[in-house]
């Protein structure tokens, strides 16, 4: 792919293109390419990862004096949790420009949450290293803004268990319990189905690459369940 192409579309000029590929290259294109000259991109994916969080961080502090440290950590997860990331790697099509083996890219790996969040976090490394922390701000800053507001009107800072297990254990008096159901799919596309339970009840399932993703997804199914019963109870 042309990385000429890449830059123009994301808006960046690398003094170091070979940064910005590695941020590309996902592990499975190592597999089938071994002469390929450049590493995976899970070393840049690493620093990328603590960039964000401190940028968030930062930006959080300054932007919401009033809030205590549990709020603000509440809210930099919602911002930076796996699901968020890949969606801001859509927004940019990160998916399109990756490089993936053809087996990972035929089992969808361009559309995976944990594929397309590691690239942008890779891409945010990149960035940091050519050409530092201020322009990973202006890169990343303008994606969060408009999803703050949004977030704490939803309450979307507590992640789907917290807040069925919330609700249940004010309206049934019951902590969730979460089962799981089935596991498909080759052991490089591995789909993990989750129930979550209040007693013997299964109030949702869902289905992720791994089962905490799975049980995520069951607990987002079982909340709009128990909020529908508590709305008919009302």
């Amino acid at each position: 792919m042309d990385i000429q192409t890449i830059q123009s579309n994301l808006g960046l000029v690398f003094k170091d293109k070979t940064l910005l590929q590695r941020a590309l290259t996902h592990r499975s294109y190592l597999n089938e390419n071994p002469g390929y000259s450049l590493d995976d991109n899970e070393r840049l994916e690493f620093l990328g990862d603590a960039t964000l969080d401190f940028i968030t961080a930062e930006y959080l502090y300054h932007r919401f004096p009033e809030m205590d440290e549990g709020q603000l950590t509440s809210l930099r997860s919602a911002l930076v949790r796996t699901e968020k990331l890949a969606d801001f790697s859509e927004r940019i099509d990160l998916g399109h420009y990756l490089y993936l083996g053809k087996g990972e890219e035929e089992s969808g790996g361009r559309e995976r949450a944990p594929i397309l969040c590691g690239a942008f976090e890779a891409l945010m490394g990149a960035i940091y290293l050519d050409q530092g922390l201020n322009v990973v701000r202006d890169f990343f800053i303008p994606l969060i803004k408009p999803e703050i507001e949004n977030i704490l009107e939803t309450k979307s800072d507590k992640d789907p268990k917290s807040l069925f297990q919330e609700m249940a254990q004010s309206w049934r008096k019951i902590t969730p319990t979460y089962h799981s159901l089935a596991e498909e799919g080759p052991d490089h596309a591995k789909v993990f189905t989750v129930g979550a339970f209040l007693g013997e009840r299964c109030y949702g399932q869902g289905k992720g690459p791994n089962k905490q993703q799975a049980a995520q997804s069951a607990a987002e199914v079982a909340l709009k369940q128990l909020q529908k019963e508590i709305r008919t109870e009302g």
